[in-house]
C-alpha cells in the first residue's frame, strides 16, 4: 500500500472524525450557552415559564455520553449565557460615578458572570460523570441532574459569603401555587423540583417506546401535584394579627444626587412631605440610608421627624451609623427606629455586607475601591433580629442585599410577625435588577410565612403578604406613598423550621432512587 492509499485508508478518516468531534462538542457548547440564556427570560419580570424545560431539557440532553472535562465546559458555557445576561444590570452601578468607575463595568461583569458559571458547570460535569458510570440509561436519570443541580445552587449560595440570584425556582415566582412549596422546602427545594420536572422533556426526547410515555406521564403528575399543593396552601386560613397601618415612603431621589451635600435639605425635606400627606398611619417607614447623614447626631432633624409622626406611631428608616472604638471608628447600615418624640428606640445593622459595595474583601491585598461613598468599609452586624416597638407587632429587619438569602433572614428563636425589607435599588437604574430583587423578597414571605413589606428609595417598593402575593407597590422611577395594613402572617412553615435540612432530605433521597440501578448493575456483575 503506497502512501497516498495509507492516508487515504487510515489517517484521513480519522482526521475527520476528530473534526466531527471537535464541531459536535462545539455545537453543544453554544447550544449551553443559548439555553442558559434563555433561562433570564424565565424569570421576572419575563417569567415565561414555556422556557423552562426548554432551557434545562436542552442542557440535560446536551449533557449525554461527555466526559467530566467536556461536561464541565458545557455546564460553564450554560452558566456564561444565564448570568452574563442575568445579572448583566450590575454595570448600571458602576456609571453612576462614571468618572472613576466606567472603565471597570464591562469586565467586572463579565468576570463575575465567568465566576458564577463554575457552580452550572460543577452541577454538569458532576452529574456526566455519575451517569457515564452506569445510571444513563436508568429511568430515574433526571433525578440525578436535578440533585445535582440543587447541590451547585445551594454552594453558590454559600461559598464566599454566597450570592443564591436567580434561583431556578424564581421562574415560579409570578405563578401563585407554583411558588408555594417553598413553604415546605424552601427555594433551594424547590429549584429541585423545578428542575426535575423540566428535565422531563429531554428525557423523554432520549427514551423510547413505553419509556417515553412513562416520562411524560410523570411530568404531568409532577406539575399537577406542585399545583395541587400549592392551591392548597393558599386557601388555608392565616393568622390575623392586631389591625396595623403602614405607610411606604419611596422618596426617588437618583443615587448620583442622594450623597452630595447641597442636596441633603431637599432629600429630607422630600421624605418629610411625603410621610405627612393626608391618612392614619402606625408605622411609617422609609428605605436603606434614606437619611443621607447620621441621623442620630442630628437631634434638629430628629425634632422634625418628632413632629411629622402622629401620636403612638414610629418611624423605621434605613441610615448610616459610626460608633468609636479603640481600633478608629466603625461605621454600619442601619435600621433605626424611632418614636413619636424623635428619641431611637432600638435599631438593627446589616450584617451581610455587599463585597466591594459595603467593604473591599482581602482589604490590603487587592488595590480596590468600594463602590459606595464612605470614609470606611462597613462593619457586619451580629445576624438576623427581631426587634420588639410599643403598639407594633415583633419585626424582623432585612436590609437591601440580605433579603436575598434563604433562611438566614429571620432569629429563629425570636419569630417575628411580619419582615421589614429596607433597600436602595437606585444603583441600577431602571433595569431588571430591581424586579429580580424583588421576586427574592417575595420567595422569603413563602418560605417564612411572614409579610414582607419593602420600602425602596426609587421601586420598588410593595407589599407583599405571607403566600407571597404583591398586594400594593411602588414602581421604578416612582415618587409617591404606599398605605396599606399589614398582611396576616401564617404559622411557622415547615421550611421555617427546619430550614436547609428538609433540602437535605430531598436530596438523599433522590439520589438513593437514582443510583439503585447502579448498585443493581454492580452486584448483578
Amino acid at each position: 500500500m503506497d502512501q497516498r492509499a495509507a492516508f487515504d485508508q487510515v489517517v484521513k478518516p480519522e482526521i475527520l472524525n476528530r473534526i466531527a468531534l471537535r464541531h459536535r462538542f462545539l455545537s453543544r457548547m453554544t447550544l449551553g450557552f443559548v439555553a442558559g440564556a434563555l433561562t433570564v427570560l424565565t424569570f421576572p419580570p419575563f417569567s415565561l415559564l414555556l422556557l423552562v424545560p426548554i432551557a434545562y431539557s436542552a442542557l440535560f440532553v446536551g449533557l449525554r455520553d461527555l466526559s467530566f472535562g467536556r461536561a464541565f465546559l458545557v455546564g460553564w458555557a450554560f452558566g456564561l449565557g444565564q448570568f452574563g445576561f442575568g445579572i448583566s444590570w450590575i454595570a448600571e452601578s458602576f456609571y453612576v460615578e462614571a468618572e472613576r468607575f466606567g472603565t471597570m463595568a464591562i469586565p467586572a461583569v463579565a468576570g463575575l458572570s465567568a465566576g458564577l458559571a463554575i457552580f452550572p458547570a460543577i452541577a454538569a460535569a458532576l452529574f456526566a460523570e455519575i451517569a457515564r458510570r452506569g445510571a444513563m440509561g436508568s429511568l430515574l436519570t433526571w433525578l440525578l441532574f436535578a440533585t445535582s443541580w440543587t447541590a451547585a445552587e445551594w454552594l453558590r449560595g454559600h461559598v464566599l459569603t454566597g450570592f443564591p440570584w436567580n434561583l431556578a425556582s424564581y421562574a415560579l415566582v409570578d405563578y401563585a401555587a407554583f411558588r408555594q412549596p417553598a413553604a415546605w422546602v424552601g427555594s433551594y427545594g424547590l429549584s429541585f423540583l423545578t428542575v426535575f420536572v423540566a428535565v422531563l422533556p429531554g428525557a423523554a426526547a432520549m427514551a423510547s417506546g413505553r419509556q417515553r410515555l412513562t416520562i411524560s406521564l410523570m411530568a404531568l403528575a409532577g406539575i399537577a401535584t406542585m399545583w395541587a399543593v400549592g392551591t392548597l396552601r393558599l386557601q388555608s386560613d392565616a393568622q390575623q394579627p392586631p389591625t396595623v397601618d403602614l405607610r411606604i415612603v419611596q422618596g426617588n431621589i437618583p443615587q448620583e444626587e442622594k450623597w452630595a451635600p447641597e442636596n441633603r435639605e431637599a432629600t429630607f425635606a422630600r421624605y418629610l412631605e411625603l410621610s405627612t400627606r393626608r391618612g392614619d398611619f402606625d408605622v411609617l417607614l422609609w428605605p436603606e440610608t434614606a437619611f443621607p447623614g447620621f441621623l442620630d447626631e442630628d437631634t434638629e432633624a430628629q425634632a422634625r421627624i418628632a413632629a411629622a409622626l402622629p401620636e403612638g406611631s414610629v418611624l423605621l428608616t434605613g441610615v448610616p451609623d459610626r460608633v468609636p472604638s479603640d481600633d478608629g471608628t466603625r461605621y454600619f447600615n442601619t435600621v433605626q427606629a424611632f418614636g413619636e418624640t424623635g428619641e431611637i428606640l432600638t435599631g438593627y445593622a446589616k450584617y451581610h455586607l455587599v463585597p466591594f459595595g459595603e467593604y473591599v474583601p482581602f482589604r490590603g491585598w487587592l488595590p480596590i475601591e468600594r463602590l459606595t461613598a464612605g470614609l470606611g468599609d462597613f462593619t457586619p452586624g451580629p445576624g438576623p433580629r427581631t426587634l420588639a416597638l410599643p403598639g407594633v407587632p415583633l419585626v424582623a429587619v432585612a436590609i437591601c442585599y440580605e433579603i436575598i438569602f434563604p433562611s438566614h433572614v429571620v432569629d429563629d428563636l425570636f419569630r417575628p410577625d411580619w419582615i421589614f425589607n429596607a433597600t436602595n435599588d437606585a444603583w441600577f437604574g431602571t433595569s431588571i435588577g430591581p424586579e429580580q430583587h424583588l421576586a427574592s423578597a417575595r420567595m422569603r414571605a413563602v418560605e417564612e410565612g411572614l409579610p414582607v413589606i419593602r420600602a425602596a428609595n426609587t421601586g420598588i417598593s410593595a407589599v407583599i403578604d405571607a403566600s407571597g402575593e404583591i398586594v400594593a407597590r411602588l414602581d421604578t422611577g416612582e415618587t409617591g406613598i404606599i398605605d396599606a395594613s399589614l398582611p396576616s402572617a401564617r404559622p411557622p412553615t415547615l421550611y421555617a423550621s427546619f430550614g436547609d435540612w428538609m433540602l437535605l432530605a430531598l436530596i438523599l433521597a433522590s439520589w438513593s432512587s437514582a443510583m439503585a440501578p447502579m448498585r443493581r448493575l454492580t452486584t448483578a456483575a
